[in-house]
């Protein structure tokens, strides 16, 4: 009959229930925005820095795509899914490059399907990033050929750190970055620093 009050406040139980509570008024999907963060703990180093490249099963993935690749099975029942196969299925004979064994042309749609899946994607995690950029919970750099250089591409991949109230997502004794000394930055490729 009576119902205790439900509180709007911060969290008050634990490092976890806060990072929930911030993720609800920060992000506009915040279970997705939930499954990047934890993504992102499970590769993360020490410091809880992740990228640019993830390797698993003998394997080398840059971490935008090797993120997409793990969420990619949540949509896996969604209707929208299954129609995109079908229209996979559709293109592929419209445009004669389906093969005619039924393993081979399976394997094809998935690839298709695969490939169409981690492009929207990216869009979805870049602007889950970003919002967790905005809030707080992570810091996004480029590394690569041209290292944080102004302008996306130039075989640059991106970085991330979990930051705040995120790094509760890694492993108990993880260390914690050192600080460095003055508060200088860190020297970016090209630069000399003179002691």
């Amino acid at each position: 009959m009576f119902h205790a009050p439900i509180s709007t406040g911060p969290a008050q139980h634990g490092e976890m229930s806060a990072l929930l509570d911030m993720l609800a008024q920060a992000s506009t999907r915040p279970r997705y925005a939930f499954m990047v963060l934890s993504l992102i703990a499970e590769v993360a180093d020490g410091r809880g820095e992740a990228g640019p490249f993830v390797r698993r099963g003998g394997e080398q993935f840059t971490l935008r795509d090797w993120l997409c690749d793990s969420l990619a099975p949540m949509g896996g029942r969604d209707p929208r899914r299954i129609a995109l196969a079908e229209r996979v299925k559709a293109d592929l004979l419209a445009t004669g490059t389906l093969p005619p064994d039924t393993a081979a042309a399976a394997a094809a749609i998935e690839e298709e399907v695969r490939e169409r899946v981690r492009a929207s994607g990216k869009t979805n995690l870049s602007r889950a990033v970003s919002e967790l950029v905005q809030a707080g919970l992570l810091r996004r750099w480029y590394a690569g050929f041209a290292i944080d250089h102004h302008n996306r591409g130039g075989q640059r991949h991106a970085v991330y750190a979990l930051q705040g109230r995120a790094r509760c997502l890694l492993p108990r004794g993880a260390s914690v970055p050192p600080a460095r000394p003055g508060g200088r930055r860190a020297p970016v490729q090209g630069e000399l620093r003179f002691s």
